[in-house]
């Protein structure tokens, strides 16, 4: 555990006492008394948040606590305050699901059940004033996500403008009513996409400007939106951004921030020095937490950088990047100064006022912090509605199944290899298919099923143990038990699936894009081949093309070599009889075709995926056998929480098969829990 925050558990009392010393020096000073110091520079209070795409239980946890700290921070500068979030306000899930429960028209906030809404009614609740657009944000499609921003009846929608200045909403019918001019006053245009907005801010005005992940219409559904650039180059979105930047500050706006959803925050920290006049950048999409010595974090919790990140940008002024985790876990605080010319003044960061606030107890109790009822009954309704799904068991695990972000995006995990064999299995009930192959990318796993702690009096990260689900004993859980919660939660986005025909060919392209990038979301959980791969050698790239007509290719730019052996099990049998790569090299490429399952989201270039789908002028109809259609009559109908012929449904059937009780338990363990366990189906070598 890091250095707990005494410094700032009384930050509430010393402003309050500066205030009144203030006050009283004010009230018994001469006003022509010629010795009070004359400290022209501006103050402001930016608080800020991104990334609430994580574990459901968490942010719903840590949510009330959250807006707790948001007022009573705000109280302590109350003309001087700025709320932000940098995008992904809500993720397709359990909770984004429960707000279109029938019980959400009682909730205020909400009064109209829909998708997504309770997210939004609790930001609104906590006063957020603008948020960039986040990838999440829009994997329900565009016609979601325009339900969700928009009035509805009496439900009011997001009371802020969601911004991004590289995606063109005016070409997408859904988003095109929502698009407003650049500019306007942020409190005067709820409701709305933009690519920047102006807030005043005790008598200053703030430019707000918006950009998201050039990569988003590859990792969401943008549907007819443009994103831009289509090179994906950071230089390319820097010239972007930088031009609403100059808009801005042609207005006289001389105080700007950036909301950069870029999904990593090397990209944010190239950003602050290729532009210009940008003072602070609000990282998102990466998850990553900076922090400072004085900042209290959960426990197993690691600060990957400072709070602030400072730089210098492209004419040699100060620049700000600040960044959170997500889930509510923490609270950004960023007080800084601004001098005449609207350059921040690095030198009035106090990091026992800046940085990252914790969201628990004890910290609510240290500022001072009173209840946000709005979002406590929010919270209170989705978990009512959450309760039921916690009581639907659907199977009993022994050990703690890996979903963590960090795992499931870099290496092979144990709740990978369990939902790939569930896709694998489930393809198979189909008569007349065999299918001996299952990719799925890590990306599409949102959380464990289970949890970390660690032994009684032990802070050393080391230390940390993982266990099965815990008990939930008023929904009659117990330990170890499976939920249909457990299931909406790892498998959020709950894809449909489909099997399609590859030769050795395309299947060594797939495997060589599945480990072109190890830390992202594209990296592979299989089930029914074995692969291993050499991070040194040539990754594949590629690129979007756009034709004419507006159809956009995934094209090969560089052919990836990192693939040195790839063999798959064609027999069902656990043994890996067919060898496909060598050396690095295709053996008899012309000699078999091979069944696949995977989710449709990545048959049809989700992630870059370069199935056959994607290529110019596809038919996927013909290329693909679509299971939502097909296994309605396979399905074996042991459960019916989620669609056939969805991940969701082919991991619950699966468990109820294989896993169903405690005598017949997962007990598959991962080498996040036990040592001992090696990857044996995707293995990382530097030299063969």
């Amino acid at each position: 555990m890091q250095q707990p925050y005494f410094k700032k558990r009384y930050l509430s009392q010393i402003v309050t006492s500066v205030l009144i010393a203030a006050s009283l020096t004010a009230c018994n000073t001469d006003s022509d008394d010629n010795d009070t110091p004359d400290n022209s520079n501006y103050t402001l209070q930016l608080l800020h948040m991104a990334d609430m795409d994580g574990s459901n239980a968490t942010a719903l946890e840590n949510a009330g606590n959250f807006a707790s700290n948001v007022d009573a921070l705000r109280n302590q500068y109350p003309d001087n305050t700025l709320f932000l979030s940098s995008g992904d306000n809500y993720i397709p899930g359990v909770r984004y699901a429960a707000a279109d429960d029938d019980s959400m028209a009682d909730v205020e906030g909400i009064n109209v059940p829909g998708v997504g809404r309770a997210d939004i009614a609790m930001v609104n609740a906590m006063g957020l004033q603008a948020s960039a657009v986040g990838n999440h944000d829009l994997d329900g499609g565009t016609e979601e996500f325009a339900s969700i921003i928009d009035t509805d009846d009496t439900y009011p929608g997001a009371q802020f403008p969601y911004l991004s200045s590289n995606m063109i909403f005016a070409d997408d019918e859904n988003t095109a009513p929502l698009v407003v001019e650049d500019g306007l006053i942020a409190s005067e245009i709820p409701n709305s996409l933009a690519s920047y907005t102006i807030i005043e801010v005790d008598g200053e005005q703030i430019g707000i400007v918006g950009a998201t992940t050039p990569t988003n219409d590859i990792i969401t559904d943008t549907g007819d939106i443009t994103v831009l650039p289509a090179s994906d180059a950071t230089s390319d979105l820097a010239v972007i951004i930088q031009e609403k930047v100059d808009e801005l500050t042609a207005l006289g706006i001389n105080k700007v921030i950036l909301l950069a959803h870029m999904q990593s925050i090397s990209i944010e920290e190239e950003l602050a020095t290729l532009l210009t006049d940008v003072d602070i950048i609000v990282a998102g999409g990466s998850n990553t937490l900076l922090a400072d010595s004085t900042d209290d974090l959960w426990d197993g919790d690691v600060a990957e950088g400072e709070y602030p990140e400072l730089f210098e940008d492209a004419d040699g002024n100060d620049v700000a990047l600040v960044n959170v985790d997500g889930d509510y876990k923490y609270l950004g605080r960023l007080v800084v100064e601004f001098d005449d010319n609207g350059n921040i003044v690095v030198d009035s960061i106090d990091d026992e006022e800046s940085g990252s606030y914790i969201s628990n107890d004890d910290m609510v109790a240290s500022l001072s912090g009173e209840a946000n009822t709005a979002v406590d009954a929010i919270v209170t309704a989705i978990e009512d509605v959450v309760l039921e799904s916690e009581g639907n068991i659907m199977g009993h695990t022994d050990v703690f199944i890996n979903g963590l972000r960090a795992s499931v995006r870099s290496e092979e995990t144990n709740l990978g290899n369990l939902t790939a064999e569930a896709n694998l299995w489930y393809a198979n009930l189909i008569d007349g298919i065999d299918t001996q192959i299952s990719i799925k990318n890590g990306g599409g796993i949102r959380a464990e099923i289970g949890y970390a702690a660690y032994p009684a009096g032990s802070t050393d990260a080391d230390d940390i143990e993982y266990y099965p689900p815990a008990a939930y004993p008023n929904a009659n859980k117990e330990e170890g038990d499976i939920s249909q919660y457990d299931i909406q939660t790892a498998l959020s986005f709950n894809n449909e699936l489909t099997v399609l025909d590859l030769t050795a060919e395309q299947l060594k392209e797939i495997a060589e894009h599945a480990v072109s990038d190890v830390t992202g979301g594209r990296f592979p959980q299989i089930s029914g081949m074995s692969l291993t791969y050499d991070e040194t050698q040539t990754a594949r790239e590629f690129e979007t093309v756009e034709d004419a007509d507006g159809n956009t290719t995934l094209t090969q730019t560089v052919e990836g070599q990192r693939i040195q052996e790839l063999s798959v099990d064609t027999n069902g049998d656990g043994e890996y009889d067919y060898t496909v790569v060598s050396g690095g090299e295709l053996v008899d490429e012309d000699s078999m075709t091979f069944s696949v399952t995977t989710l449709t989201y990545t048959a049809e270039g989700g992630d870059g995926y370069p199935f056959p789908c994607t290529a110019a002028g596809a038919d996927c109809s013909e290329l693909n056998t679509d299971l939502t259609e097909i296994m309605t009559t396979e399905d074996p109908g042991n459960s019916d929480f989620a669609s056939t012929g969805t991940e969701q449904d082919a991991l619950a059937e699966y468990l109820q098969s294989e896993f169903t009780d405690a005598d017949n338990a997962y007990n598959s363990a991962d080498s996040i829990a036990d040592e001992t366990v090696v990857d044996e189906r995707i293995i990382r070598s530097e030299s063969l």
